[in-house]
């Protein structure tokens, strides 16, 4: 029975489902008695409406009934919750099929005649595995959410935190766009964990990765016999995330029908199966990513301007690493201490010259590149410290650390020099005569270069 903490709580949701009047009343009485909040179902077909509309903990059902049979009552519950629980109840000559539900997924069988302890017995196994199961769930998303994800003291990522905090209460659709590697599942994860929906699924889905039909078929599900080899009905992921939040990544690679397919969600809030006619009310939040120009793309004629419109209500652009440089310090820190924490290795950071270089880098693949660079180094790292014989030999690469883009723009060779002499300079300690001989240029000449820049030191 459900101590007294769980029914404060939730009280456990049970489904008893059988065709036979009698026994359906006693397994209902059996599951009350017991402290469970439970729900009746007399055919097959009220199961799977009943499944539908509400997330259950246990379902206890018959094998053999007409329609809909045990087996695909199993599979409708694990498809809507595969941590659901099902427990088979089988006649004599059925065994085998009951065997068979458990290799599926079935947590157990009950021969008929039932007896009251048995199924009180099991039903309460089923029960402390859902609420374990819970618990653990529970914990990973208090871990994740006590995590930080969007890291740095930057004034250009304070605002996106800002802007993250103000607009995850609605449930306007989002547009974040950056540039590969900046963070911006992190940052729609963000919005999903401080709104409304924060205790629905949050469901990623990169559309990049599916051919066409695998990306309809996916998102959408299908009916039985839409085409070959669909067996039986199939709920799509939208579906599955009716109550929460879709994270539709790299949105610009979508094909232009499926765009098509995806603006009827949006406007009308509901799905049709793959070979499905009737039309399946959802309730999602989207939000979408993409590194691309999505309005040059709608230009070209490859983006719908509907879609493009009903999608980026609101817009958030994350900076790239180069636009955040005084962030790397943090960040490089919060990776150092999750991987040596992986690796089972204690490091106290980095070294002054290892932190200077990273801190030089431009970082083309962004905050990504940075979390690898620093799990390469803690992999590589043999004494107290992380040094720069740890870091890849291509942090020192001048074209790599200093000539980049920014906001998708070439920059002037003077700004670049800039930066260069920057560089030596912190490199030196701020040595003029140090930093001149490096740049095989002569004191005067590195002053009349300071005199032109806005970072000169007195030496």
């Amino acid at each position: 029975m459900p101590n007294q903490d769980e029914q404060t709580a939730a009280p456990f949701l049970v489904l008893a489902v059988d065709d036979e009047e009698v026994a359906l009343k006693n397994l209902v009485r059996i599951l009350a008695k017991e402290g469970y909040a439970a729900h009746a179902a007399g055919t097959g077909g009220e199961a799977i409406r009943l499944l539908g509309q509400n997330l259950y903990d246990v379902v206890l059902t018959d094998l053999v009934m007409e329609g809909a049979d045990g087996l695909e009552i199993l599979a409708r519950a694990k498809e809507r919750d595969p941590e659901t629980e099902v427990i088979i109840v089988t006649g004599h000559g059925s065994v085998e099929g009951a065997v068979a539900a458990t290799k599926k997924g079935a947590f157990h069988y009950i021969q008929k005649p039932v007896r009251p302890d048995e199924i009180r017995s099991i039903v309460r196994q089923a029960a402390e595995k859902r609420r374990l199961a819970r618990k653990v769930r529970d914990l990973e998303k208090r871990i994740e959410d006590e995590s930080p994800t969007i890291i740095g003291s930057s004034q250009n990522i304070q605002a996106v935190r800002k802007l993250i905090a103000r607009i995850a209460p609605s449930d306007a659709n989002v547009c974040i766009t950056g540039e590969s590697g900046t963070g911006k599942e992190l940052a729609a994860k963000a919005i999903h964990r401080a709104s409304r929906r924060a205790e629905g699924r949050f469901l990623a889905v990169n559309c990049a990765s599916f051919t066409e039909e695998l990306l309809a078929n996916e998102l959408f599900g299908h009916e039985k016999d839409a085409f070959t080899g669909a067996s039986r009905t199939r709920a799509g992921l939208l579906e599955s995330a009716h109550g929460g939040t879709v994270f539709l990544d790299e949105i610009g690679d979508m094909p232009l029908s499926m765009q098509a397919k995806i603006l009827r969600v949006v406007q009308e809030r509901e799905i049709l199966r793959v070979g499905g006619a009737t039309p399946i009310p959802v309730d999602i939040r989207i939000i979408c990513a993409t590194n691309k120009d999505l309005k040059s793309l709608v230009e070209a004629g490859v983006f719908r301007r509907d879609l493009y419109f009903r999608l980026n209500v609101i817009p958030i652009h994350l900076p790239a690493l180069s636009e955040r440089l005084a962030d790397i310090p943090l960040l490089s820190a919060y990776f150092l201490r999750r991987a040596a924490s992986r690796a089972g290795k204690r490091l106290s950071g980095f070294s002054e010259e290892a932190l200077g270089l990273m801190a030089g880098y431009s970082f083309p693949g962004n905050v990504r590149e940075l979390e690898n660079i620093v799990e390469r180094a803690v992999a590589l790292a043999c004494g107290e410290r992380v040094e720069t014989c740890d870091l890849p030999p291509d942090l020192s690469d001048f074209s790599t650390l200093f000539i980049h883009r920014r906001e998708g723009k070439m920059r002037p060779l003077e700004e670049i020099e800039q930066e260069y002499i920057q560089w030596v300079l912190d490199q030196t300690g701020h040595n003029k005569s140090e930093a001149a001989r490096i740049l095989g240029i002569d004191r005067v000449s590195l002053y009349r270069k300071l005199k032109r820049s806005a970072f000169d030191e007195p030496s």
